[in-house]
């Protein structure tokens, strides 16, 4: 259902703006969303996302970019939601919550992120999964804690930058292990100090077009 507070054309790109952020990781263009709603200048565009900026469904960043902060009604069904925070790859070195690293808040069903826990999505980069069910570009549903048990997907920090593995531990050490049709990837070898930063509870494809 839309939005009472916008137009059907501004509402069409809004959720244009938001698929192009959530799932490709980049605003659209002024000529990509006027060739999208058949406007014909750019200023036209330029317009769009003032509205939307105004009605506070979109933010601009520090950076020149747009943020999604209300997302649209075709991200939920009439269950019930919780938003969750996009973090999109995770900026190195930056904690994977920190507000900068926020694109978008996504609505998800609670029958997936169940009421109590703390979630955030990852979109993940790269094949050292994708025999485990991700693939490169897919959203990944990510709740966070730090601890699992063997045979977890996680999501874990080794230096500096964000990777998703399958988890084993044994007496001494812990592994994280590709799952990938790609031969390239290794086990990475830790100690038992090492902490995760959440589990993958589910990951699913998107394509934009």
């Amino acid at each position: 259902m839309r939005a009472s507070d916008i137009s059907a054309s501004d509402f069409k790109g809004l959720a244009f703006i938001q698929r192009a952020i959530v799932y490709r990781g980049r605003q659209p263009t002024f000529q990509a969303i006027c060739d999208h709603l058949g406007f014909k200048s750019r200023r036209s565009a330029a317009l769009l996302i003032g509205r939307l900026v105004e009605r506070g469904y979109l933010a601009r960043l520090p950076n020149g970019g747009l943020r999604v902060v209300k997302g649209t009604a075709e991200d939920a069904s009439t269950e019930r939601t919780i938003e969750i925070p996009l973090v999109g790859s995770a900026p190195c070195g930056v904690p994977l919550l920190a507000l900068e690293n926020v694109e978008a808040l996504i609505p998800v069903s609670q029958k997936i992120a169940r009421p109590g826990g703390t979630y955030f999505l990852l979109r993940a980069t790269g094949n050292s999964m994708n025999e485990a069910g991700i693939s490169d570009g897919d959203l990944v549903i990510v709740r966070q804690q730090p601890v699992a048990n063997t045979g977890d997907r996680v999501v874990a920090l080794i230096d500096e930058e964000v990777t998703i593995k399958e988890f084993r531990h044994g007496n001494d050490v812990v592994a994280l292990v590709p799952r990938s049709s790609d031969k390239h990837h290794k086990p990475i070898i830790l100690n038992r100090d090492f902490m995760i930063q959440g589990i993958v509870i589910a990951a699913m494809p998107y394509p934009i077009d």
